[in-house]
């Protein structure tokens, strides 16, 4: 059985900038030698780390996610910390574009019982959403943004996060080659400008959220001006935050209330 250092060595030559941390992670995840060398085999090929050990580090949780589904981003931890200063227990709060349901197990980790929802498309990553948010926790559905949220809903939502496809098209073919090839398309793509996802949860937004109800998209920064413009046509008040730091961009748009 290989030993750490000759892993870390293995991923090294395969060019993983993390190999020490991820020749660990190999070595506590495989239950035995031909396992360990299987999984180092894959990794070195270019499989993401996370398809190949079955989780993803997000939020202080380990999050289940499976071959082809989109393996959630580090930087989106600061979406969650926004939304995680906006949501109250007990809230309803929507997750669309969820994904592996990274951002919904982290919210109902830091906040307690929430009237959580969320939704996503692609078959696998609801499957793995399921995984992530236990039986009572919430509710996962699969279908297109909006389209299989309880009618009752409406007007109800305090908050609404997304983090929707925001490549741009042409973008994709210069993406690192674990996420360009292994994970699914319609989790990256974003249309032309990378706003495709996002105008069209935003249009219909302010007809989903509570009085006072916040909506939070992360996007990159070049997107933000357009994002700004995009929000307040759709009567949502915008507020851009960052994290130069983690290169993180998150567009909050308030609803008005009766708070203002």
């Amino acid at each position: 059985m290989m030993n750490e250092n000759e892993i870390a060595h293995k991923l090294r030559m395969a060019g993983c900038v993390f190999a020490e941390e991820e020749a660990a992670i190999l070595m506590e995840w495989a239950g035995d030698a031909e396992a360990l060398a299987e999984g180092v085999a894959r990794r070195a090929a270019g499989y993401p780390l996370e398809h190949v050990v079955g989780w993803a580090a997000f939020g202080g949780l380990r999050i289940a996610v499976e071959p082809g589904v989109f393996v959630p981003r580090r930087r989106t931890e600061f979406l969650l910390r926004q939304a995680v200063a906006l949501v109250r227990p007990g809230d309803v709060v929507v997750d669309l574009c969820c994904g592996s349901g990274a951002l919904s197990a982290a919210l109902l980790a830091a906040k307690g019982p929430l009237d959580l929802h969320a939704a996503d498309l692609d078959p696998a990553a609801v499957r793995c959403a399921r995984r992530n948010i236990l039986p009572g926790q919430g509710a996962v559905y699969e279908g297109d943004l909006f389209d299989p949220l309880p009618p009752h809903l409406r007007g109800h939502v305090q908050v609404l996060v997304a983090n929707a496809p925001y490549v741009p098209t042409d973008a994709i073919a210069r993406m690192p080659a674990e996420a360009r090839i292994h994970e699914a398309r319609l989790a990256l793509d974003g249309g032309a400008d990378g706003l495709d996802i996002q105008r069209r949860i935003v249009a219909e937004a302010h007809a989903w959220l509570a009085p006072g109800g916040c909506l939070l998209i992360e996007m990159s920064e070049k997107q933000v001006p357009l994002a700004a413009e995009l929000f307040a046509s759709h009567g949502l008040k915008p507020a851009w935050v960052a994290s130069e730091e983690e290169d993180a961009n998150v567009m909050i748009g308030k609803r008005a209330g009766a708070s203002g």
